[in-house]
């Protein structure tokens, strides 16, 4: 049932359908998200035939690996992951490449990757204080409260650079590698019309992180922003879930026997199989995040239905690679390590370096110790920078599990590097434990274990203690690219994602007849004769609020004066269920819409501006009307602060 109101949206007087829940999904177009900034069409250009790409690519952009991965829309079964790399490490064999990009000095970009790795290793330290080298930096589109285009990140010699500009840069390589190999495929050049992208991101990101990924594509080349459907952004848990119901039993290990699935059918899918209505968990554990996504299985068509909205939290690996910093402060003063870092960059790479193939070895039934080898010039600066060797600095500090080896290295016992993953590793039971005690997280029958991190035995056997034997957990074989080949998957039928959880509470504040009793009397406004009560939040969608794909969201809105040019609306969100105004506490306003109502102009006395949003898809889009001549309104939802 829906009420008419009189509603006035930021001193514009609106008649706005009042309508508590979603409208019904008006048939599901399948089409993918259009980026906030979209300008639609005149209406009679509104229906474009559909693309048909030729192939879909897509990109996993990594906290600390990235690589990307492709099928052919005539060959979807097929997928290819992208050639090997050069100068891959010891011990991690993968074909995935480290998040690390190199810029000149002059700020232009040099090489990415293990390329980037090794040219600065071997600049002259004088030469390498010079170049612009960054690693790790995607974490910062989560951790920045207030993200925008012009959000900076910091080099490893402290320079800053745009991180709009280093986003582009490292999607720009991978359309280039992509590209040229798919061009050595068929013997001439491929054209990138023929590519439909698709770019990776946490679940657990909110929208502004997920625009900043579309606006780096533009940026980069990769689809123009007249043609937003060209890429598709891909939730990472979303995509190994897809990946993980389509695996055979020879593809992926059950750690509850411990053994490869050699089952008696190597054809047969999941554990004999996931049946109608199956529940299962995705926890994907990268290097930045761990995502927590809970699906249910709808066939005949294996469409999936979101139970639970994502969870998660920046629980990824490089909280080891903190905590072995926090170590070495610890031990050798923290500021000593802040000037190591400045001055010899290159040389502190190198340590993380020999960490991490450590890192890797880290097993709970490990008895020998781990050496790590630590460059000369941390031995020969520490020297300079205190006036005494390393070893005696290590006798000194009451760190006891660490000793200097005779052959100069940092000899960490088991229980020591044990001690830097329990932070990193408590975090991630916690999250996982909370989520099991939910209501709607009840008969999970699998729980699969994707992303870099999962390969850690301790990590694994952290699971396995917490669930007691409740779900099964299934580890993919080859763990790190699931997420990369679920994205293909993904980008080749977007629709396979039925229903989803919205997040978040989204809504905007509006004016409403004032009822004595109901309001509170400081929130009255008298307008001619009329009692008002402001600041009301009209909800569109509730956070964890079921919305199938392709579902709208209707509300009319009317231009103030007849001359008015564009409607600016301010979008406000709360991660509470329930939101009664827009001065409650944890509301804070994340977005505009705007509705550009120029050229609609038309003798009707109002003019009533019918907008269509969905909440259904991956990101959020907005569509618009001119309810009397039909015609589209362009509009557009930005969540990038300004």
């Amino acid at each position: 049932m829906t009420t008419e109101k009189e509603l006035v949206i930021d001193n514009i007087v609106t008649d706005a359908m009042a309508t508590p829940s979603p409208a019904k999904s008006m048939g599901d177009p399948g089409i993918t998200p259009l980026s906030p900034t979209h300008v639609l069409k005149d209406s009679e250009e509104n229906e474009p035939t559909k693309h048909h790409y030729v192939v879909v690519v897509a990109i996993d952009f990594g906290t600390t690996s990235s690589g990307y991965a492709y099928a052919f829309t005539k060959e979807p079964e097929c997928i290819h992951t992208m050639r090997r790399w050069e100068g891959g490490d010891p011990g991690v064999s993968n074909q995935k490449t480290p998040t690390t990009i190199l810029l000149t000095p002059e700020k232009k970009f040099h090489s990415f990757g293990y390329a980037a790795r090794d040219f600065y290793h071997d600049l002259d330290p004088t030469e390498s204080k010079q170049w612009l080298y960054l690693e790790k930096f995607k974490m910062k589109l989560h951790t920045t409260a207030n993200l925008s285009i012009d959000t900076d990140l910091h080099a490893a010699n402290g320079k800053k650079v745009k991180a709009l500009d280093i986003f582009a840069y490292a999607l720009a390589f991978f359309k280039e590698q992509a590209l040229k190999e798919l061009s050595d495929q068929a013997g001439a050049d491929f054209d990138n019309a023929d590519v439909r992208w698709v770019i990776t991101v946490p679940a657990i990101w909110k929208m502004p992180a997920k625009q900043f990924m579309r606006e780096a594509a533009y940026k980069a080349g990769l689809v123009y922003r007249d043609n937003p459907d060209q890429l598709i952004i891909a939730l990472e848990p979303e995509a190994a879930s897809i990946y993980c119901r389509k695996l055979r039993l020879h593809q992926m290990v059950d750690l509850d026997s411990k053994t490869a699935l050699n089952g008696y059918n190597p054809t047969e899918n999941v554990g004999a199989g996931m049946a109608q209505g199956d529940r299962y968990v995705v926890v994907d554990c990268g290097g930045g995040t761990v995502d927590l996504t809970v699906h249910q299985i709808r066939l005949p068509e294996g469409h999936l239905k979101e139970l639970y909205k994502a969870s998660g939290g920046p629980y990824g690996s490089i909280g080891i690679d903190y905590e072995f910093e926090q170590l070495l402060c610890k031990i050798f003063g923290q500021d000593f390590i802040d000037q190591f870092k400045i001055k010899r960059p290159a040389a502190w790479v190198d340590l993380m370096i020999a960490f991490e193939s450590r890192k890797r070895a880290a097993t709970p039934d490990r008895s020998n110790p781990l050496n790590i080898n630590l460059p000369f010039s941390f031995i020969d600066y520490y020297k300079k920078f205190r006036g005494h060797s390393v070893e005696h600095a290590l006798r000194k500090s009451n760190v006891d599990f660490v000793k200097w080896s005779s052959q100069g290295m940092l000899r960490m016992s088991p229980d020591a590097m044990n001690a830097l993953f329990k932070p990193t590793i408590d975090h991630i039971i916690q999250h996982l434990t909370e989520l099991f005690d939910r209501p709607e997280v009840t008969d999970i029958k699998f729980l699969f274990l994707v992303g870099g991190f999962a390969e850690s035995p301790l990590l694994q056997q952290a699971v396995q203690n917490m669930l007691q034997g409740r779900s099964r957990i299934i580890i993919p074989h080859d763990v790190g690219l699931t997420i990369l080949k679920g994205a293909v998957l993904f980008g080749l039928d977007p629709s396979v994602i039925k229903v989803r959880r919205s997040p978040l509470t989204y809504g905007v504040g509006v004016l409403n007849r004032f009822v004595e009793g109901k309001h509170p009397p400081e929130k009255m406004l008298v307008k001619d004769g009329t009692r008002w009560c402001t600041d009301v939040f009209d909800t569109f969608i509730s956070a964890d609020q079921s919305v199938a794909l392709g579902e709208t969201v209707k509300r009319s809105y009317t231009p103030a004066k007849p001359s008015q040019q564009v409607i600016v609306i301010h979008v406000y969100c709360s991660e509470r269920e329930s939101v009664s105004f827009i001065t409650d506490p944890g509301v804070r306003k994340c977005g505009t819409l705007k509705l550009d109502v120029s050229g609609t102009e038309s003798p009707a006395a109002r003019r009533e501006i019918q907008t269509l949003m969905q909440f259904g898809d991956t990101e959020i889009r907005a569509m618009a009307v001119d309810v009397a001549t039909s015609r589209t309104v362009k509009a557009s939802i930005d969540f990038l602060s300004q």
